[in-house]
């Protein structure tokens, strides 16, 4: 049995002809109430997660999320499977709106849009052995099949992943963090997804070990054709592995650009200090680069700034603008325009620099 038969085409619905995505995310806003202590727990406001983020994930491509812890990147993941209900927006695929479906109807759907979960060993069930753990998505759809039809397919998305079949048998504690993550991957492939959303895959696990599973993801890529949406703070990996990269600040996308566009001609001030902060191997261009530093911390996101809400710590804003320029950024909140060829940031006074 090859991979293709392994992985076959899903069963949620076409998804995507030539030049259409195959998920298109509109104004999605995720609100969480915030309650007050006592016997009569009152909403005395709302956590502002994600609020109005929009984009395209095409076929067989792959989009890198960035932004630092707390920023929404998880949430919108699981926006996305409608894990978590949506304040508002719309997520589109197949021509249905997933926003809008109960579970039941979620569930046909399940089986082209699969999660791969940040820490390997905290997402498999201790007590189910690795054969076990990547059969129960087939059971529960009804795709396991009669005698050793399964036990074939667990075998054959063990060896899919670069795992030994014959360790099928064993515990998940009994294998490296690596080997872990292949199988939670080897359990999203098992019913055959074409979107992956990829939530810190890697970031649980040794640099060594980070290439191993970075390379793997790219393989299945190309031998599947699935979609990725690679969540994740650390740009070097995002800028190995990535097609196109959405840069998030504060529940909102600021800046999204081909790979090669943004991180040679960013025009955010914030997409700008995250790649000046990305170590170069050569110790002279290192010593002698411009860095961007950032002062203060990130707001909250129960009551964030008004206008831009990069502001309270944008370099460009405490030091370049002038008192009018200033009030804009107080004032109105800043489109994700389009500045030609795919590239869109969200900033009254962008402008491109060279960083590396």
């Amino acid at each position: 049995m090859t991979a293709a038969n392994v992985v076959e085409a899903g069963a949620g619905g076409t998804a995507g002809g030539p030049g259409e995505p195959v998920l298109a995310v509109r104004d999605l806003v995720k609100h969480f109430p915030v309650r007050s202590r006592g016997l009569v727990r009152r909403t005395v406001g709302d956590v502002h997660a994600v609020c109005g983020v929009s984009f395209d994930l095409f076929g067989n491509e792959t989009l890198g999320l960035v932004g630092e812890s707390g920023c929404g990147k998880t949430t919108t993941g699981r926006l996305l499977l409608n894990l978590i209900k949506a304040t508002s927006g719309e997520v589109v695929y197949a021509g249905r709106n997933l926003v809008e479906l109960s579970p039941g109807q979620m569930r046909p759907l399940r089986r082209d849009l699969q999660l791969v979960f940040q820490d390997p060993f905290a997402s498999l069930d201790p007590r189910m052995t690795v054969n076990e753990i990547v059969a129960e998505p087939l059971r529960i759809h009804g795709l396991f099949g009669s005698g050793t039809q399964g036990r074939d397919k667990v075998r054959e998305l063990l060896k899919l992943v670069g795992l030994n079949p014959e360790h099928g048998n064993r515990y998940p504690h009994e294998f490296s963090g690596g080997q872990r993550q292949r199988i939670g991957i080897a359990r999203a492939l098992a019913l055959r997804p074409k979107v992956l959303i990829l939530d810190e895959p890697v970031s649980a696990l040794d640099v060594s070990i980070q290439a191993g599973v970075i390379n793997l993801l790219e393989d299945l890529q190309s031998e599947l054709g699935l979609s990725y949406l690679f969540i994740s703070h650390d740009l070097s990996v995002v800028r190995h592995i990535a097609d196109r990269v959405a840069v998030m600040y504060l529940g909102r996308i600021v800046e999204i650009a081909d790979k090669e566009e943004l991180f040679t001609k960013a025009a955010h001030p914030y997409t700008q200090a995250l790649i000046s902060a990305i170590p170069l191997p050569d110790p002279r261009k290192e010593r002698s680069r411009k860095r961007i530093t950032l002062t203060g911390d990130v707001p909250s996101p129960v009551n964030p700034p008004s206008g831009c809400r990069f502001r309270t710590r944008c370099p460009k804003f405490a030091n370049v603008l002038s008192e009018a320029e200033r009030r804009k950024c107080v004032d109105e909140v800043p489109a994700l325009t389009d500045r030609g060829q795919g590239h869109a940031s969200a900033c009254h006074y962008a402008e491109a620099i060279k960083l590396v």
